[in-house]
């Protein structure tokens, strides 16, 4: 049975403190509870977390999420025990999200730190920055665990990195070996995942996003064809039209025209 919690995520939260913590003054063991605030907590250390009858192993780069007035226990494999921290409310309305209660960040950790110290930092004097800051953490976190249909778990942290890669560069040239080295992965690990997750090749997957993205800029903004062209890595405009018509099945002016 996995441990989710339930996160309302339609508006920004309301950061009532952040910080670095440190466990374990008292001992290997502590019992905490926020009456009416959430948790999360970004970790540095190993031991165990207990809470709602569930046992979650503590490690570095693992994440957890507390629902407010909810008794957890701690237990620290060495004390002291240091981590990231944000309490916060939820506004209550809105897009649900289930999360898992604990997950492991995997290649995402750096940049989840990253924005937590951005909200720690924002907290005393920018409670606007530090909402939206720790807004997008939360949000980042619904897309952590993809579970697929056949209950095999979370996407695989390379695979993440690899997406993400993607992402960044689409507007340069790609190349399987050239993702395969940011995910710190082989060539043919890189295209097993791809497989795997999302029944395209990693080349096929690049094509997609490329006109996921033509398609946004074509039907939302302005900007010229060619313009778009080359901002989604396909500046030969005669590639980009057969790549338009294969993928959105109408030409550029013809999707731009239809508005959707």
């Amino acid at each position: 049975m996995t441990h989710s919690v339930e996160l309302s995520l339609g508006l920004p939260p309301h950061v009532e403190n952040a910080g670095v913590g440190i466990h374990g003054h008292a001992g290997p063991h502590d019992v905490f509870r926020l009456p009416h605030l959430w948790q999360l907590h970004l970790y540095t250390y190993s031991g165990t977390l207990e809470f709602d009858g569930f046992r979650h192993p503590i490690r570095p780069g693992h994440v957890s999420l507390v629902p407010p007035a909810t008794e957890v226990h701690f237990h620290y494999d060495r004390t002291p025990a240091q981590h990231l921290y944000a309490h916060f409310a939820l506004p209550g309305d809105g897009e649900r999200r289930q999360v898992p209660a604990m997950q492991d960040a995997g290649a995402d950790a750096a940049m989840l730190t990253a924005m937590l110290r951005q909200t720690v930092a924002a907290g005393s004097h920018s409670p606007t920055r530090a909402a939206a800051e720790l807004w997008t953490v939360l949000w980042r976190l619904t897309t952590l665990a993809r579970t697929s249909g056949d209950g095999e778990g979370a996407r695989h942290p390379a695979l993440r990195t690899a997406m993400a890669h993607i992402e960044q560069h689409l507007a340069e040239q790609l190349s399987v070996p050239g993702i395969a080295r940011a995910a710190g992965i082989s060539h043919t690990q890189l295209t097993r995942l791809f497989r795997k997750d999302t029944g395209l090749t990693v080349i096929g997957y690049i094509r997609h996003r490329r006109m996921e993205r033509a398609r946004h800029l074509l039907i939302a903004s302005t900007l010229a064809i060619p313009a778009i062209a080359a901002t989604v890595g396909i500046p030969d405009l005669q590639a980009f039209n057969k790549t338009c018509h294969r993928e959105l099945g109408a030409s550029p002016r013809a999707v731009r025209r239809s508005g959707g």
